[in-house]
């Protein structure tokens, strides 16, 4: 995610207040991928993933209709709108479909490839070069990749697949491709409430008309804990925080916003063990701890 630079005098420095929000972020979407696996329980990966979409399609509307910001973004990019919400779609195709094949810890720390690709992304395509510190984080945090992919939780705890957690790796660099195509193309400067509007409205109809093609029963097994998790998704994930987010990065530098990111995968792995009963492996986390340290080296003020 990205947003554009805060108006004025320039980007003020964290205070507490600021610290305790990014704090906040960082533990909802540490939950993220937890409500994922709830969500599976009892609604299909791509049938749950286009009804989030919706849902916060929905919920963007108002945001923006009682902000009055106008949905009539910048003439002539219409073939980066479409791209960019159709690699939305193939993020969470892989994301949604990944995390019912491996486990919400491996999960968590394989998506947080994203802020990696986005670094080597912007070396080489968009100018943006890289310190010695930055090429230190970034083989720190692929080795930590290559170290969660090799390991396997122990027998009799859930399981993750090679494949779960490739098509988590995948949803990481889908992740990373949409804040590149922002970045590198006249969206830059389109207002991120309509560049989130544009991943959310594309990519609803295109997850929806991939569950039609799987054939997935849809909604199979509702539960309180099902539309919980489904609703924390929608609304805290993908709508609250998102926008809290873009507030951010418009108020404060990015680089140190940014900077917070390698709590994120900490708190998914924490909450994995905590409500899945997931195990953490010392293989996993030596994974973590090189991945967290990359993040913190590549996303460095």
């Amino acid at each position: 995610m990205s947003g554009p630079a805060a108006p004025g005098s320039g980007p003020k420095a964290l205070g507490p207040a600021a610290v305790a929000i990014m704090l906040g972020l960082c533990v909802i979407w540490g939950m993220g991928q937890i409500a994922i696996k709830f969500g599976n329980q009892g609604i299909s990966p791509m049938w749950q993933a286009g009804l989030r979409s919706v849902g916060a399609t929905c919920l963007l509307l108002l945001w923006m209709r009682l902000r009055g910001i106008s949905l009539r973004g910048i003439p002539g990019l219409l073939r980066w709108r479409l791209a960019l919400g159709l690699t939305f779609a193939a993020e969470f195709v892989c994301m949604y479909i990944g995390l019912g094949m491996t486990t919400a810890a491996h999960g968590t720390v394989l998506i947080y490839s994203a802020p990696f690709v986005v670094a080597l992304g912007g070396h080489w395509l968009l100018g943006e070069r890289l310190s010695t510190v930055r090429w230190i984080g970034l083989v720190l945090a692929f080795i930590g990749l290559g170290v969660a992919i090799s390991g396997r939780p122990v027998q009799g705890g859930p399981q993750a697949s090679l494949a779960g957690d490739l098509l988590c790796l995948a949803a990481g660099v889908g992740w990373a491709l949409t804040t590149l195509i922002v970045r590198g193309t006249g969206l830059r400067d389109e207002r991120p409430e309509r560049t989130l509007f544009d991943q959310l409205a594309v990519s609803a109809p295109v997850l929806m008309a991939i569950s039609w093609a799987m054939g997935e029963p849809g909604i199979f097994a509702p539960s309180p804990t099902v539309w919980l998790a489904f609703a924390y998704q929608t609304v805290m994930v993908a709508t609250l925080s998102y926008l809290t987010w873009f507030v951010m990065v418009q108020r404060y530098s990015p680089a140190s916003v940014s900077a917070f990111a390698f709590m994120t995968p900490i708190f998914g792995v924490a909450f994995a063990v905590l409500l899945l009963g997931e195990t953490a492996t010392p293989t996993l986390l030596i994974a973590l701890a090189l991945v967290a340290t990359g993040l913190r080296l590549v996303n460095r003020p």
